[in-house]
């Protein structure tokens, strides 16, 4: 697996990283999560050269740091484990953005024993509190820099003009935002801007959450207790069909090509540049080794040209997040 860095700090990790979030939490029903497959997917992965893990302290909330760090017990070394802070969960379901510094120091800690782990890899603040100066928190994530509990630093859907005045305080290794073909705003500010900061990039959701596969065409396709069927305007009834029908486009090109509609998507990521990291989730073993083998697939600026073209930015239907407030601050 080609290795790509992050930020000019030393962070190198796998071309693909693992999502680990559906294993526990918002995708799927509750009955249809086996822990026993979501360890062997996370096996798999190292077997197949994918050393980054993705998850947060958010997801469960806590369970899916939990079951990460069952997984790489006595494995430590094969991965590179990335987690974030920064939302507490509530018992009614709500939740809060804490970015005080006090709060980071304890998040951390608590993520740590979870894990299972001395030190975090990459440690995200998941998204920016409007209530606390961004210099603040990151300067606290600095300390944890210091301290030996984290070794590099990033932020989670930020603005790029919060990326430059975190970056002012401790360097940050990378951003992550969702980034798919049906997901591009960050083309506009972003991406130059963390090139000019020579910050690397980490495109979460880079399947579109599940519509890049071509499996999700109607509601009746996603599980009971599946957040996407309630919350996310992407996959609501008018939109889904308009937003599916962009993907038969898609599918056309990749059964040209001998690929998947899901591995052709992830290709289209991985060819936006050397300094983006797709970490598309999946909790079973047979989607994970379909993803990896996406790293293999070249495609000519012809066909790059034409997979743009097959998803114009303006007929995909739907904010990509129920809510966007929280995202580009």
């Amino acid at each position: 697996m080609e290795q790509r860095r992050l930020g000019s700090q030393g962070l190198e990790v796998s071309c693909i990283g693992l999502g680990c979030m559906g294993m526990s939490d918002y995708y799927g029903s509750a009955g249809d999560r086996d822990e026993r497959e979501s360890i062997a997917t996370i096996h798999r992965a190292a077997e197949l050269g994918i050393t980054l893990l993705d998850t947060a302290d958010m997801y469960g909330p806590y369970t899916n740091e939990e079951l990460v760090g069952r997984a790489i017990a006595g494995r430590r070394d094969e991965y590179l484990v990335a987690t974030k802070f920064g939302f507490e969960r509530h018992d009614d379901g709500s939740h809060t953005l804490n970015g005080r510094p006090d709060y980071v120091r304890r998040a951390c800690d608590a993520s740590l024993r979870r894990l299972g782990i001395d030190t975090i890899d990459l440690y995200y603040e998941h998204r920016v509190d409007p209530n606390v100066p961004i210099e603040e928190t990151v300067g606290a994530m600095g300390e944890l820099v210091g301290a030996g509990k984290v070794r590099y630093l990033g932020l989670s859907e930020p603005g790029i003009a919060t990326v430059r005045r975190a970056h002012g305080v401790h360097p940050i290794s990378a951003v992550q935002s969702e980034y798919s073909l049906f997901a591009r705003d960050v083309e506009a500010e972003v991406l130059p801007g963390l090139r000019e900061l020579g910050i690397g990039f980490v495109a979460y959701s880079p399947l579109g959450r599940g519509l890049l596969t071509g499996t999700v065409r109607s509601t009746a396709d996603l599980p009971e207790g599946d957040v996407r069927r309630e919350r996310f305007p992407r996959f609501q009834a008018d939109n889904l069909e308009a937003n599916a029908r962009l993907v038969d486009e898609l599918r056309d090109i990749a059964t040209s090509r001998g690929v998947t509609t899901a591995q052709l998507a992830l290709a289209w990521v991985l060819h936006q540049g050397k300094d983006v990291v797709p970490i598309p989730g999946t909790k079973h073993r047979e989607r994970l080794e379909e993803n990896a083998a996406a790293a293999e697939i070249s495609l000519t600026e012809d066909e790059l040209r034409r997979l743009g073209a097959a998803v114009p930015r303006e007929a995909v239907r739907g904010e990509r997040h129920w809510d966007m407030a929280s995202i580009g601050r």
